[in-house]
């Protein structure tokens, strides 16, 4: 199957930012910029209007509408017939699927949890055998160079202790604008989707029975560190 996957659109997307066709559609988060329902719902008649057989999609730290209890219900219905996934999970074709908004605690943003136990106790949701998983944090260590300095990293230990555990076949996620990219670490092939705000490229993979194959891995904004 193949993968298109992006993160921190921010509402950025318009007619001149090109999302290539495939299989599955991925948005690892960051889909509005306030979060509120009007401007989720302006994504969402983006996001309906692709031709994508299958889309999926997690929150980021902006996407307030999917935090708040009042709003979470009509945030959902607004994604129409995409699969939103919040520590939950789905089966496309055969293909395994899990989805995580979380990160480390990150400003006043949504979805933000303290390190250590509370977001042990969230990554520990993500089961084993998974073909792909999507979350809006990285792994430490893994596409999470945050730029301003060489020990800036923002991505989150517990996270990359359980992914060692549990080796989906693919991960994705964004987050970090600065450090989009693809890296093999074992048995799972990682990639920062970030699009920072439709300046980069969709990601294109295809997830084949016999391995993950990177198809269009755009590079890193060039006039960041």
């Amino acid at each position: 199957m193949r993968i298109v996957a992006v993160a921190d659109t921010h509402l950025f997307h318009d007619a001149r930012y090109d999302v290539p066709d495939g299989d599955v559609f991925v948005h690892a988060g960051d889909l509005c910029r306030r979060g509120d329902l009007d401007e989720l719902a302006e994504a969402a008649r983006w996001i309906a209007a692709l031709p994508h057989r299958h889309k999926l999609i997690v929150a980021g730290n902006h996407d307030w509408a999917f935090a708040r209890p009042a709003e979470a219900a009509r945030a959902r219905a607004l994604l129409g017939t995409a699969i939103y996934l919040e520590d939950s999970g789905v089966e496309l074709d055969g293909l395994r699927c899990w989805g995580s908004p979380w990160q480390p605690a990150f400003n006043g943003w949504a979805f933000n949890l303290p390190r250590g136990e509370a977001l042990r106790a969230v990554w520990a949701r993500i089961p084993a055998g998974l073909d792909l998983l999507i979350t809006h944090s990285p792994p430490a260590g893994i596409g999470d160079h945050a730029g301003w300095d060489d020990d800036a990293r923002a991505g989150c230990a517990d996270l990359r202790a359980r992914l060692a555990e549990v080796a989906p076949r693919l991960h994705l996620f964004g987050h970090i604008h600065q450090d989009g990219g693809l890296w093999r670490i074992g048995a799972t092939v990682h990639a920062n989707v970030t699009s920072w705000e439709c300046t980069r490229a969709p990601t294109v993979i295809d997830l084949e029975p016999g391995g993950v194959t990177p198809i269009a891995v755009p590079p890193a904004r060039p006039d960041v560190p």
